[in-house]
């Protein structure tokens, strides 16, 4: 079988883009990206955390753009921030500074400041609302208008700014052990190819940029099948977290010389994993490892899945291929994931022709030996 050639390849292509963009618009709908921005927060958020970049308008225009694909969007954010120059780093940023919107804890039923519940689906029936086919714009404002002057009214005195970590009250009672303060500067998996074994600063990375279903699935695997694990949540808490740069002309660098940049919405989870500790003594005691979980906007399910398997890769039981942190980390990657299954679409004329020869060859050699059984046989 001799090579054709591919004539009128460019056209197709743009005939195939415009084609494309007929199918986005063929409806006569234009969507709005502030509308998109406003009204999709949960995708917004799920961008924004795969793709590494904060910013809620570029990740509208993504999901315009994608058509609401999560892969397709993050591939344009991903790229986009490629194209970025990093001019300065943050301070390091104190969970504990976080202005709190929600916050619970499936361990403690009476937490300093009270359980949080905020915005969640959590506490709904999960029915369809068809009112919201007939929704306005102008009963979404009057809605607004009402539940803000009932929010006046029903605000309490809790300091959202400045509420303590649940699981601190664990380390105080000796229950919990303290963690070590590491003032090393992390690995940065954006600017360095990943080598393994990595450090916990490279895992985290990876964990948070990770797809969301895919963080999701092996985490539920890591509680099903593999170790049959089951934590408690310590602490779920979201809100906002205030970003500090140092003064580029003082190289004192002193907290009142930085300069507040703005805040970032992120999800943070601590899980407690109860352990047997076999003690010299040769008796078992119950202790308490940790699992952490951080991410972008509001994303519950992902930061608890992440927490999860980061008490995995930290464990790194090597029965397990969740506790394997080549197998964990190189395969929930949405860029990495996705474009290795698409370009499976695109030409692989000359491979496939070597594999088809291959075949050919094969099944040629095998009718030979079977003429050649048959003459032996029938002589």
């Amino acid at each position: 079988m001799g090579y054709v050639a591919v004539k009128g390849g460019t056209l197709a292509i743009e005939e195939s883009i415009k084609r494309l963009k007929y199918e986005r618009l063929k409806k006569r709908v234009v969507l709005d990206c502030h509308k998109i921005e406003g009204g999709m927060r949960c995708l917004i958020d799920q961008v924004m955390s795969e793709s590494s970049l904060y910013n809620e308008t570029l990740a509208a225009m993504a999901i315009k753009q994608a058509e609401g694909s999560p892969e397709e969007a993050v591939f344009l954010m991903r790229a986009y921030r490629s194209t970025l120059p990093r001019k300065h780093y943050s301070r390091t940023v104190e969970s504990e500074d976080m202005l709190v919107e929600r916050r619970i804890s499936a361990s403690f039923k009476d937490i300093p400041g009270g359980q949080i519940l905020g915005a969640a689906n959590d506490y709904t029936h999960r029915l369809i609302d068809f009112n919201l086919n007939e929704e306005t714009d102008e009963e979404a404002v009057n809605w607004i208008r009402e539940y803000a002057l009932e929010n006046v009214v029903d605000q309490d005195k809790t300091d959202l700014t400045n509420l303590p970590k649940v699981l601190n009250y664990l380390r105080e009672a000796g229950l919990l052990p303290s963690c070590e303060r590491d003032n090393r500067e992390p690995d940065d998996v954006t600017k360095e190819s990943l080598q393994f074994p990595t450090s916990r600063s490279e895992r985290l990375q990876i964990l948070t940029r990770g797809q969301t279903g895919a963080v999701t699935s092996i985490g539920y695997i890591a509680l099903r099948s593999y170790g049959a694990l089951h934590p408690t949540v310590g602490e779920l808490r979201i809100g906002k977290l205030p970003l500090h740069v140092d003064n580029p002309f003082n190289e004192q660098n002193e907290d009142e010389d930085a300069y507040y940049i703005g805040e970032i919405k992120v999800t943070e989870v601590e899980t407690l994993f109860p352990e047997d500790i076999q003690k010299f003594t040769g008796q078992k005691e119950i202790e308490f490892s940790l699992g952490y979980g951080i991410c972008y906007g509001q994303n519950e399910t992902k930061a608890i899945a992440m927490s999860i398997l980061d008490h995995c890769l930290e464990t790194g039981n090597p029965e397990y291929p969740t506790h394997n942190e080549e197998f964990v980390l190189l395969h929930i990657d949405s860029v990495e994931s996705t474009g290795f299954i698409s370009h499976l679409k695109l030409p692989h004329y000359v491979t496939f022709q070597s594999k088809l020869d291959s075949v050919r060859k094969s099944k040629k050699g095998q009718v030979g030996q079977n003429m050649e059984s048959n003459e032996e046989l029938n002589p």
